[in-house]
């Protein structure tokens, strides 16, 4: 069960989550400004007007041609990459489906990675392309964020802030110096960063291939790693280096890199609890989210390391001496961390792995795939995930306002139809894409042809992949071959909607609360930030995620954990 590494990592993580939020508050408000020069050179260049606010229309526009501009930046360096520089081990050009979907991939935060990083990519794609975009679509979660705050605290106002001074500011100030640090500390353990190009070194042990050839020398790929890796966590994006992602030893050579990735990937979206807070003048608000957030990953991060721990009941009538799950488990880390890291990465729109999911026992599999088909609002992507949270505490007010017969408020402003409206294609989107991108592949026969694995874990495996695109997460089981042009095109559509068609209604909130009075506390305010708001919170989050995909789930990892732990002839 729970161990002194579950309690230390929690311990950690939120007692610095609150002078950091503290800090993003004060950046996002512009009262930071040790790096004025440079911020004053990038709004010159860039010929941003830093003192125009701009209408949720505006805002939104500029959010969405900055990411369409990215895409097609990323995409065009992955097809030239073999006429462009820094491509020491002579990478080839990526095929045109596999391209698109990498582009869309880190364009919205969601790094799913169909192909091998260190056989793939050349040393510039993973620089410019990927790490660049790493920054940028990190920073656009939080400059959304910041408008919906703006909204929410706004009185009789028609503008939700500058986009182009969110994206510099939090960059500039937030993503580049908390990168440095974490990157030059995993450089310290051994996390690879060079030009070089990749070594090759004599094995110990000659081997063969599977021709029968003899293997005399293994190839070790290097590059800028570091760099990469402090932003991919930092940053709730996940994509790595190479292919096995955080479970590769350059990745993620000691317990100590290992904590401290753990703790990097849930560390902005907690602090940006405590930024909400202060933002909106009431720090007990930024608290209950908090303690929401929490609440919710700890009914699903216990459950995932007590079923590795438990494992198969199979193992020792099989003749092992224990029933644990090691099978794709680092015995570096060990089966608890590897479960805090599972769960952990796919609560917020990480996706990296320390281990392999689809590995876990169906129970052990199950949480990491409910985790991100609730939203992935339970901490979420670094400022995606509280825009979520915020879109079900509306929702949360609005059923207490209907259940007490009153017009819900949230922070002193009413929730109307409209917003309503826009809410309602917040949760409907995330929840809705999952089951139809599923569904499309099994119906032309596709998806049957990417399973590993027959029956009830090939169709786990296909439900956690589009679960994973559909939701901006990035992580994947597996056995599921993806990396074909149906499901490359399929997926990046799939990323965009999750992206970009929840940012344009959650922006049109912020632009629709920025413009309404302040509604006086009254004898029948509900208010948001005690025990019960936080019960009644939590309860739509599990409620939403329950009635859409418990029958997905029953054809997937429940019936595979019966067929597990039934006796011999029990379940078919």
């Amino acid at each position: 069960m729970v161990g002194m590494q579950t309690i230390i990592y929690w311990v950690v993580l939120l007692a610095l989550s609150f002078p950091l939020g503290k800090y993003i508050a004060r950046v996002l408000d512009g009262r930071v400004n040790w790096l004025r020069p440079v911020e004053t050179l990038i709004y010159k260049l860039g010929g941003v007007r830093e003192n125009e606010s701009q209408s949720w229309k505006a805002y939104a526009t500029g959010i969405i041609l900055f990411n369409a501009v990215g895409f097609v930046v990323v995409y065009f360096l992955q097809r030239f990459q073999a006429s462009l520089p820094l491509n020491p081990s002579g990478m080839s050009q990526v095929s045109p489906d596999s391209s698109f979907n990498t582009a869309i991939s880190f364009v919205t935060n969601t790094n799913w990675q169909g192909y091998g990083g260190e056989s793939t990519m050349s040393y510039l794609t993973q620089m410019l392309g990927l790490t660049v975009q790493n920054f940028l679509s990190a920073a656009t979660g939080i400059a959304v964020l910041a408008a919906l705050i703006r909204g929410l605290r706004a009185r009789e106002v028609s503008s939700i802030g500058n986009s182009w001074v969110d994206l510099i500011r939090t960059t500039l100030y937030v993503l580049l110096p908390l990168s440095l640090v974490l990157g030059v500390t995993l450089a310290s353990q051994g996390v690879p960063q060079t030009f070089d190009s990749y070594a090759a070194t004599n094995l110990v042990q000659a081997t063969k291939d599977g021709d029968g050839k003899p293997v005399t020398t293994q190839t070790i790929a290097l590059g800028p790693v570091a760099s990469q890796v402090a932003i991919k966590q930092l940053g709730t994006n996940g994509g790595g280096y190479y292919n096995v992602n955080s479970a590769h030893p350059y990745e993620n050579p000691t317990p100590l890199s290992n904590f401290l990735q753990m703790v990097a990937i849930l560390l902005i979206p907690a602090a940006l609890c405590i930024t909400f807070g202060e933002m909106v003048k009431d720090r007990r608000q930024g608290i209950a989210l908090l303690v929401a957030m929490t609440t919710l990953l700890l009914l699903f991060m216990i459950p995932s390391i007590a079923a590795e721990q438990n494992g198969n009941p199979k193992f020792v009538s099989g003749g092992l001496t224990t029933n644990a799950n090691w099978e794709g488990k680092e015995s570096r880390f060990g089966i608890e961390n590897s479960a805090i890291w599972a769960t952990a990465t796919t609560a917020a729109s990480n996706g990296s792995v320390n281990s392999m999911h689809d590995s876990y026992t169906p129970l052990g599999g199950m949480m990491p795939m409910i985790l991100m088909q609730l939203g992935e609002v339970v901490f979420g992507g670094v400022g995606s995930g509280l825009y979520g949270m915020l879109v079900f505490a509306i929702i949360a007010v609005f059923v207490a306002g209907l259940m007490v017969g009153r017009t819900p408020e949230y922070l002193g402003k009413k929730i109307e139809p409209y917003e309503m409206k826009m809410a309602s294609l917040v949760i409907l989107i995330p929840c809705g894409l999952p089951l139809i991108c599923t569904a499309i592949p099994l119906i032309f026969g596709t998806g049957q042809s990417s399973m590993s694995n027959p029956s009830a874990h090939g169709f786990s495996q296909l439900l956690y992949n589009y679960s994973s695109m559909s939701n901006n997460n990035g992580s994947a089981f597996g056995g599921f071959s993806a990396n074909v042009p149906f499901h490359n095109y399929l997926g990046g559509i799939a990323m965009w909607l999750s992206r970009f068609a929840l940012i344009v209604p959650v922006l049109a909130i912020a632009g629709s609360l920025g413009k309404k009075k302040v509604v006086p506390v009254g004898a029948g305010t509900l208010p948001t930030h005690t025990p019960l708001f936080i019960g009644l919170l939590c309860g739509v989050v599990l409620i939403v995620g329950a009635l859409t995909f418990i029958p997905a789930l029953a054809l997937g990892p429940i019936v595979e954990h019966l067929q597990m732990t039934a006796p011999a002839g029990g379940v078919h």
